[in-house]
């Protein structure tokens, strides 16, 4: 054997060799489609779940109308990014408005079937709203300041085709507003559900047991599927290889409590300084747990399979959620084939929700 020089020899006895570094697991892939009203509340902290998690590469942000009007959505959802120091997350402009229903025709049959509790970014629509109503393309002032940074030049239909194009069976769609971009990149590529790993939804609702008059009134009215049912049944009748879905039911279980936002405000983390100044809405969890129980499955305790679809005959139960079993399901195939089934969430360890709510909105931002 070929000896070593003696400074070489003492170097390599004084510095042995590192041990081996394990290979860092891949990060998880996601295409966001949200509602993204704000400054803080349920749609951006929900966005934030997945933008704060290590274990996550989100690939861009879609936004659609639902809770306000998309291109105010756009604006609020770009000053979170940048605020939480994830500019390097695209946000891409969507629908505008849904794929068949109107406010003006919303509006007129309110007289005959009665009006509902929330109407989103038609907020005039409802008899008590607190939400001041402007029409689609007014962008008001931002709480939070405006942003610097720009949207994406393309559409949310073709981006998410893209991305489930350029990462065959490795993308989740996070659908956590109405369904219009989804069910228009369905409806462009028949391929673009079968090439993705599935999609994680809120929406919908069962038999929600509580006392809220908007859910104990109408048990089977969900505000993102009734904003476009249409959009909502294209969506639950495509192949996709995994459905998951955060109906109302599960989602009243959960709250953002004042005690949760004192636990966030201890850190100085620029999300959980966001929360802080911005997040002052103290409701339903509805969006960060589907975000949350994706990260973490064994936050749901408890799920059914049942196949799922949207009633789309006007009429005062428009939009509202249906349901079956295997055993009753409709027989008759949609064009791209049987119906799928749907994993519903119906409980949820609810202290492993929060702590990990908690622990990601504290964390410092990953590393882009």
């Amino acid at each position: 054997m070929r000896s070593l020089p003696t400074p070489i020899l003492l170097l390599a006895l004084l510095c042995p060799l590192a041990p081996a570094q394990s290979p860092q697991p891949a990060q998880r892939l996601v295409v966001i489609d949200q509602d993204g009203s704000g400054p803080g509340g349920s749609d951006q902290m929900s966005m934030m779940v997945l933008l704060q998690s290590p274990q996550v590469k989100v690939l861009g942000i879609t936004m659609v109308t639902g809770d306000a009007w998309e291109p105010e959505e756009v604006q609020h959802t770009l000053r979170m990014l940048e605020l939480i120091h994830r500019s390097d997350v695209p946000v891409v402009p969507g629908a505008v408005f849904p794929l068949l229903r109107t406010q003006a025709e919303t509006m007129h049959q309110t007289a005959s079937i009665g009006s509902s509790f929330y109407y989103g970014a038609w907020g005039s629509l409802a008899q008590h709203s607190a939400q001041p109503y402007h029409g689609p393309f007014v962008l008001p002032p931002l709480t939070e300041g405006q942003p610097t940074t720009q949207p994406l030049n393309e559409d949310a239909a073709h981006f998410l085709i893209r991305q489930v194009h350029a990462h065959p069976h490795q993308v989740t769609v996070y659908a956590a507003g109405p369904l219009t971009n989804i069910a228009l990149a369905v409806s462009i590529d028949p391929h673009f559900a079968e090439l993705s790993q599935g999609i994680v939804i809120m929406g919908g609702s069962l038999n929600p047991q509580t006392d809220d008059p908007e859910f104990a009134t109408d048990p089977r009215h969900e505000f993102n599927f009734w904003f476009d049912p249409e959009a909502a049944h294209i969506v639950l009748r495509a192949p996709w290889p995994r459905i998951d879905l955060t109906d109302a039911d599960i989602s009243l279980k959960t709250r953002f409590t004042p005690e949760i936002l004192h636990q966030i405000a201890q850190s100085s983390s620029p999300a959980a300084q966001y929360i802080a100044n911005y997040s002052h809405q103290f409701y339903y969890q509805w969006d960060e747990l589907a975000a949350a129980a994706w990260l973490d499955p064994a936050i749901i305790t408890r799920t059914t399979t049942l196949y799922v679809d949207v009633d789309t005959v006007p009429g005062p139960h428009y939009g509202d959620t249906l349901t079956w079993t295997a055993a009753n399901k409709p027989t008759l195939d949609g064009p791209a084939g049987p119906m799928p089934p749907v994993h519903v969430q119906q409980d949820l360890d609810l202290k492993r929700f929060e702590d990990l709510f908690v622990s990601l909105m504290k964390a410092p931002p990953p590393s882009p």
